[in-house]
């Protein structure tokens, strides 16, 4: 997917943007699971998450291949529409966001205090995006989609300073949305050749890309309702498909209830707050940690963007509702 070469031009253009984050190895943690495990913490990103990183990789694409455009136009949950925005506007294009309704107000919040014109349309993230290419080739944006080669490399140097400190991990865990986290990791995991098995995470309530994966072609959902937004997606992404169907170890799913508990062991333990899909590979972990002893293990915790209701619920005790 990339040159190692490749994966260094993004992360010096990332780098002159942001500050690289850490990885730690948080002793309550490892006790807890009895597994020397390297938390990646993309909650620590200038928007709280991973995505900013493919925003500034792909804005800086498009002003350099398509300079005539005046503005992009896509479609989120939160996290890719707070990179784009940020990104776009910087630049000085308008930003256009989608996002379905009942969304996370926190997030719609941010996205606004980025420089983006939020738009509320559809049940779900999949008509949200539907509208989203719509309107984009109605009004002239350059529409960002949920996975593109610019958004994947730049999402590629979160996994490319984790393999940099630590090239001997057994296993990496990536949660699953669209698929630009996993592949990008994938990608770094094999430019840097490495042995790393990378296992994908998705929620229980949507399951599409692990179905997917099982049956050897793409398996849309009917829902995904899961209060982990980040992997609330019914249809696969066919690009990212193949790449995390070839290059997964395997795909894990966890509750809703699991993820909870994650969030709780996050904060108890490193006093990191954890969203829904940052959380998921660490319950992974703890559905697998067994399998995992003798060990060292990454996990990605992707963000920490969960709005402030939800996080009320789940510090007592409680699984909030999607």
């Amino acid at each position: 997917m990339f040159t190692l070469e490749e994966i260094e031009d993004a992360a010096a253009l990332v780098h002159r943007h942001m500050a690289p984050t850490p990885q730690y190895s948080w002793p309550l943690i490892n006790r807890a699971l009895g597994i020397e495990t390297w938390i990646k913490h993309e909650n620590h990103t200038p928007t709280g998450a991973f995505k900013v990183r493919g925003g500034i990789t792909f804005i800086d694409w498009l002003k350099r291949t398509r300079p005539e455009m005046r503005g992009i136009c896509t479609a989120t949950r939160g996290n890719h529409g707070q990179s784009q925005a940020r990104a776009a506007t910087a630049a000085g294009l308008k930003a256009k966001i989608y996002v379905p309704e009942g969304n996370s107000p926190e997030k719609n919040a941010a996205m606004s205090a980025f420089g983006a014109e939020v738009i509320l349309f559809g049940r779900d993230f999949d008509e949200a995006r539907l509208e989203a290419v719509r309107v984009a080739g109605a009004e002239g944006l350059a529409i960002v989609p949920p996975f593109h080669r610019e958004l994947a490399r730049g999402v590629a140097t979160y996994a490319y300073e984790l393999f940099s400190a630590q090239p001997d991990l057994d296993t990496v865990y990536v949660p699953i949305g669209c698929g630009s986290g996993i592949c990008s990791t994938i990608a770094v995991r094999d430019a840097m050749g490495l042995r790393t098995k990378i296992v994908g995470v998705v929620s229980t309530e949507a399951q599409a890309a692990k179905l997917s994966v099982e049956a050897g072609e793409l398996v849309e959902t009917e829902t995904a309702r899961t209060f982990a937004d980040g992997m609330a997606v019914r249809v696969p992404v066919k690009e990212a498909f193949d790449i995390y169907a070839a290059g997964a170890a395997r795909i894990v799913a966890v509750s809703d209830d699991e993820v909870a508990e994650a969030i709780r062991t996050y904060f108890r333990c490193s006093h990191n707050v954890a969203e829904g899909a940052g959380a998921a590979p660490l319950a992974a972990l703890m559905q697998e940690k067994e399998r995992m002893q003798g060990k060292r293990v990454g996990v990605i915790l992707c963000g920490g963007n969960i709005d402030t209701g939800k996080f009320i619920t789940v510090m007592q005790g409680g699984t909030p509702e999607p």
